[in-house]
């Protein structure tokens, strides 16, 4: 027997056991889930905003509330009463939703007045003021409303 067809039987063999370690097609990966479209933002502005507190407790506001520095309102210049907005303080990043109830700010500059409540959360009681953006989306008027 040559040398060569000595060989010839060992690389078969080489080849057919190299052929069964080879690794199997995987599965397909099973279909992908659509990703959440993102909420439908229909209002943003950026700018001052600043707090009323506890000397205005009890007034009517324009809304015809009755102003309760312990919850969570705003006064705003345009937006209809009870449009929830997310005011996020641009300095720390802490946002709290306030539903609109009254019109404001009365200072020239100001784009929104908070309930002290509001105020706490934003972390804008000592300053007084914070620059903030505010965003009402559809989800959350539609969340108020239930």
């Amino acid at each position: 027997m040559t040398r060569k067809s000595c060989l010839r039987p060992f690389v078969l063999l080489s080849l057919l056991a190299l052929a069964g370690c080879a690794s199997q097609i995987p599965p397909p990966a099973p279909p992908a889930i659509p990703a959440p479209a993102p909420p439908e933002l229909f209002f943003s502005q950026s700018g001052t905003a600043s707090f009323y507190g506890a000397a205005h407790e009890g007034k009517t506001t324009a809304s015809g509330e009755k102003f309760d520095p312990n919850a969570f309102t705003a006064a705003h210049p345009t937006l209809a009463f009870g449009t929830v907005v997310r005011v996020t303080n641009l300095s720390n990043g802490k946002m709290v939703k306030v539903a609109i109830n009254d019109r404001g700010p009365v200072t020239k500059g100001r784009i929104i007045d908070l309930s002290s409540a509001a105020a706490r959360v934003l972390g804008m009681e000592d300053s007084g003021i914070a620059k903030v953006r505010l965003e009402a989306f559809q989800a959350d008027q539609q969340a108020a409303e239930n």
